[in-house]
């Protein structure tokens, strides 16, 4: 079982190399990730964007340009969307944002006709996290996509955060579905909503994990607080996975743990028909490269 980030990269040199489509590469920040991860041999690239600018940002960097595929493309948008084509093509196994705009990003991957959505898909930010005060790495959704999920976003959250723990190696992931409360409180919709998820999963409708819901986020990861409210759960206490309510308690959670835990992380968009990295322009390489590793595991399974 992967219990650090950097694990990854080491599972990843023993598994068959899956390609990286970086669309609209032209920065630095995002061609340095990727040189890193081909020089750690994880995986193989090809970077679509303005050749004349990668070419002088390799220079100006030392990053050899021979490691990686170039396809021209100095329009933004028409990067983005050529990126998706060599998806589509067969020609990648994950794509991933450069400098390109976010919406411009999404606008090529949730195309009807050429994008990379299958048929009622659901798309969601899934984070794995590396947090020095727990004793394994966390993931956790949804942080950045989804603002107010329904039911069955939720049910499909939980499908994803579930497959992602199991790319890490864990043969059951223990989620915890948070709210404000333990309580089943009929009053609160997050609180109704994790019920009925867990009640899915013990009647074998969410396949291949213990979910546990409403749970308090202090019970889902602290043991003390479990035994104190002497809660009887596979989960508490001990959570792999956890399913937010809506994106602003999911994001605060990301955020203080970045900020102020100095957390890791790697994380990726799922539901499309590859791992997609939306990775923020000012994320750190580093992340940037977790990211890129993480989407290659979840390719590799």
């Amino acid at each position: 079982m992967i219990t650090r980030l950097d694990q990854v990269i080491d599972v990843l040199k023993n598994n068959e190399k899956k390609t990286l489509v970086a669309a609209y590469a032209n920065d630095s920040h995002t061609i340095g990730a990727v040189n890193d991860a081909v020089e750690l041999g994880i995986v193989d690239a090809t970077l679509v964007g303005d050749k004349v600018e990668i070419e002088k940002t390799c220079k100006e960097y030392n990053f050899d340009m021979s490691r990686f595929t170039i396809v021209h493309e100095p329009n933004e948008l028409k990067a983005a969307q050529k990126a998706v084509e060599l998806i589509n093509n067969g020609e990648g196994d994950m794509i991933m944002k450069g400098l390109v705009s976010t919406d411009k990003y999404m606008k090529a991957i949730l195309n009807k006709e050429k994008g990379l959505m299958p048929p009622k898909a659901v798309l969601s930010h899934v984070t794995v996290m590396e947090n020095p005060n727990y004793h394994k790495l966390l993931v956790v959704s949804d942080v950045a996509v989804i603002p107010q999920p329904d039911l069955n976003q939720k049910i499909a959250i939980t499908n994803y955060v579930v497959k992602v723990a199991q790319s890490l190696g864990i043969e059951k992931p223990k989620v915890a579905m948070i709210a404000a409360s333990e309580q089943v409180l009929p009053k609160m919709d997050a609180c109704v909503d994790a019920a009925i998820i867990s009640k899915m999963a013990d009647r074998g409708q969410i396949k291949g994990a213990y979910v546990d819901g409403p749970l308090a986020i202090d019970v889902a990861i602290d043991k003390e607080s479990a035994e104190i409210k002497k809660l009887d759960s596979m989960v508490a206490g001990d959570a792999d996975c956890m399913v937010f309510p809506n994106i602003e308690s999911g994001n605060v959670f990301y955020k203080v743990n970045t900020k102020l835990a100095k957390a890791e992380l790697g994380a990726m968009v799922m539901g499309a028909k590859v791992p997609a990295i939306l990775s923020s322009r000012g994320d750190s390489v580093k992340t940037k490269l977790y990211s890129i590793a993480m989407a290659a595991l979840v390719a590799s399974k």
